[in-house]
């Protein structure tokens, strides 16, 4: 005979997966509402999310990147902020400063907008490099240092960054070390002549801002947070490890790679592939989950054209055997 605390934990693991599935489909639900027709795209930016990495979004003008994470900002919840970038932009104006307040004779800290849920920082390559680094502390260890002061961010501090590739005058390219703080970086691409018409014809109508519904919060911090660290649980097999590391060393090896994949990126990817796993409904990972999030992880590291990325990546399958996987 079977526990009865057994069947009840059983029980119990088969609602939460139930409430995870439902959040997570709520929020792919908001995002392909806002972005027609990119449904490879929705699900990259939700792999970020899971995997609790940071998202660079690289594309021309007009294509959906501030739409893209504003639509994923509202989805989570809780505090979003945004920043404009500009060449004039100061790290205190993203991390905050303190001010001498003078009526209790002592200073006081005023944070910026990186105490935020939710970070959307629009064109970062507009901003200067001093400004950019001030972002560095805040992605790999959620907080940042003013004077001589750490500050804590918030335990699901998410940053969408955006850039258009397209555009040089008046940019700043972004440093190998602030590329390897994001996770993944995905295009968005022209959409199908379908959703073209879509939109277009959703666009006919009134223009009064008050009368158009306002996106709502599917999901609230807490809940993401729960749904991270389920999918930081999901098994990984000794045999998919080993696979992970000798793509790692096929890529650092290989010719036209200038830096390799740090460990740092290595850890990245098998969150990743843990999230893949996760929106397939399995509870371990196989070695299809690390190749289909293994594009949008290497294409945040190598610095080189989507169409050399793409070739690389082909070049770095193909060089490693894919091992037989069983269930965890």
């Amino acid at each position: 005979m079977i526990p009865l605390n057994t069947v009840q934990n059983t029980v119990h693991a088969c609602h939460r997966g139930l409430e995870h599935a439902q959040a997570v489909a709520h929020i792919r639900q908001a995002m392909n509402d806002a972005l027609r027709g990119k449904p490879e795209v929705v699900e990259i930016a939700l792999v970020c999310l899971l995997a609790r990495g940071h998202l660079l979004i690289e594309d021309l003008p007009g294509l959906g990147k501030t739409t893209l994470a504003k639509a994923l900002a509202t989805a989570v919840g809780g505090r979003f902020c945004r920043v404009q970038c500009t060449p004039d932009l100061l790290p205190g104006d993203v991390t905050g400063f303190s001010i001498f307040n003078q009526k209790t004779r002592e200073f006081e800290f005023l944070p910026g907008p990186v105490f935020a849920d939710v970070l959307l920082v629009d064109e970062i390559n507009r901003a200067t490099p001093r400004t950019q680094s001030a972002l560095l502390e805040a992605m790999a260890e959620h907080q940042v240092t003013v004077d001589n002061q750490p500050h804590r961010l918030s335990s699901t501090f998410f940053v969408i960054a955006t850039q258009n590739p397209a555009e040089h005058h008046g940019t700043y390219p972004l440093p190998e070390a602030q590329l390897d703080r994001f996770a993944m970086k995905l295009r968005i691409g022209y959409p199908k002549r379908q959703d073209e018409l879509a939109i277009l014809e959703a666009a006919v109508g009134p223009c009064c801002e008050d009368d158009s519904p306002r996106p709502q919060p599917v999901v609230q911090p807490s809940d993401l947070h729960h749904l991270q660290q389920h999918v930081a649980a999901i098994a990984v097999g000794p045999a998919v490890r080993e696979y992970l590391v000798d793509l790692a060393a096929v890529v650092r090896s290989h010719p036209r790679v200038p830096l390799g994949l740090s460990p740092r990126g290595l850890l990245t990817l098998q969150r990743a592939a843990q999230a893949q796993a996760f929106l397939h409904n399995r509870t371990f990972v196989i070695p299809d989950d690390v190749q289909g999030v293994m594009g949008p992880v290497l294409s945040a590291r190598l610095n080189m054209p989507a169409d050399a990325s793409a070739e690389v990546l082909d070049e770095v399958l193909a060089a490693v055997r894919v091992p037989a996987w069983e269930q965890q």
